[in-house]
């Protein structure tokens, strides 16, 4: 007579949470605004003015958006702030920064509204190895607001994980 093979994992109270499920399939696109600068170093604010007026916005129309400017010109901080007027009710989400502060920004919010209570006092596993891009700092995030309600943290697959923290008993 054979033994039969349990699998003790799918019975146990462990929790697996994958980042990879969240990532939101919102188009993201980075808008250098050196073209927009007089050889693309000197603002000049007539002209970055009128440029902005006649520039398609509707094209970024529910984007998340990171702005930058990829020459050595120093752009005040008004011309950001222009920018996200002409961008306001159109793109979802404006940043000054590069596509991962902003996939970092957008975690950040969905990270924040997880309801996480169906993981008091049980073990955790935060899955890793995503396939979509799950910034570094998600994980982060999550480890965060998942340590002082889950019994114990693990990183990566039931089989082979990585223990990372443990409550201590009372």
């Amino acid at each position: 007579m054979a033994d039969e093979i349990i699998n003790r994992v799918a019975k146990s109270n462990l929790v697996s949470i994958d980042l990879e499920t969240f990532y939101t399939t919102e188009k993201r696109s980075l808008i250098d605004i050196k073209y927009w600068l007089f050889q693309e170093l000197v603002l000049k604010e007539k002209e970055f003015r009128e440029t902005l007026k006649k520039f398609d916005w509707q094209q970024y129309k529910n984007h998340h958006i990171a702005l930058h400017c990829s020459s050595d010109a120093i752009v005040p901080t008004w011309a950001y702030m222009l920018i996200q007027t002409h961008l306001s009710g159109i793109a979802k989400t404006v940043i000054v920064g590069s596509l991962e502060q902003l996939e970092s920004l957008i975690y950040a919010a969905i990270i924040n509204n997880l309801n996480l209570d169906y993981c008091t006092d049980k073990p955790v596993i935060i899955k890793g190895c995503a396939n979509k891009p799950v910034p570094q700092n998600a994980y982060l995030m999550l480890i965060q607001k998942l340590q002082p309600i889950a019994k114990s943290i693990m990183y990566g697959e039931a089989c082979s994980s990585v223990p990372l923290t443990k409550r201590k008993k009372i």
